[in-house]
This record gives C-alpha cells, structure tokens and sequence, in this order.
C-alpha cells in the first residue's frame, strides 16, 4: 500500500519499463531539438535589436532623465503662472504637475521607442 501523504493519490507506483524510457527518451530528444531552434532565433532576433552600450548607453539615460524632468518642470511652470493670473493657488500648480508628470513619462516612453509617435504628429513635422 502507498502512503496518501506522498502526494500519489493513494495509489501505488508502477516501476518504468523499457519501452515507457524510451518513449519518455523521444520526447526529451524532442523537446531539446525544439529547445535549441528556440535559442537560434531568440539570439538572430536580440543581435538585430542590440541595445546601447557604454557611452551611448549614458546619453540615451541622460536624454530620458530629461525629457521627464522638462516635463514636470514646464507643467509646474505653466500651473504657477496660471495660479498668480488666476488666483487658484494651488490648484492650477497641482493640475498642471500632474499634466507635466503625465507628458514627461510620455516623452521618454516615445523617446525609448516603447510607445510609437501619433501620425497626426507625424504628420505636422514633415515625417512619413
């Protein structure tokens, strides 16, 4: 009898016989053959897509950094104008923070190539 705490069911092992090894032997063959043609095309597509490395590694980060900083800062600029023309103090400031938070991740997000360029803003800079 099996002991039911050994995660079987209940039910007792039967031992492996020579013809269950060697279908479970083509069925490991197999899948190291699928393996393998799996890592040639994962390594032809990361050699097409190298990512930057030392120095321009370092400017592609120092351009992100400030695509989001210019963001924050131009919305918090454009909310503290809006507060002193309108006397909303603080909401134009908190509204237009969070506008620029919202546009400076968009920028680097366009600038990292994670998120494609609108076409109408394509469009209105000459680009095809």
């Amino acid at each position: 009898m099996s002991d039911p705490g050994a995660g079987d069911g209940g039910q007792e092992q039967k031992p492996a016989t020579g013809d269950d090894e060697a279908r479970l032997n083509a069925r490991l063959g197999a899948l190291n053959e699928e393996l393998e043609s799996r890592r040639g095309e994962v390594a032809a597509q990361s050699a097409t897509v190298a990512a930057p490395t030392g120095r321009a590694g370092q400017g592609m980060a120092l351009r992100l950094a400030t695509e989001f900083v210019a963001g924050i800062l131009v919305g918090g600029a454009i909310g503290w104008f809006f507060d002193g023309w309108l006397g909303t103090s603080p909401w134009g400031l908190i509204v237009f923070l969070l506008a620029g938070f919202a546009a400076g991740v968009l920028n680097a997000l366009r600038t990292a190539g994670v998120v494609a360029e609108s076409p109408a803003r394509s469009r209105l800079e000459g680009k095809k």
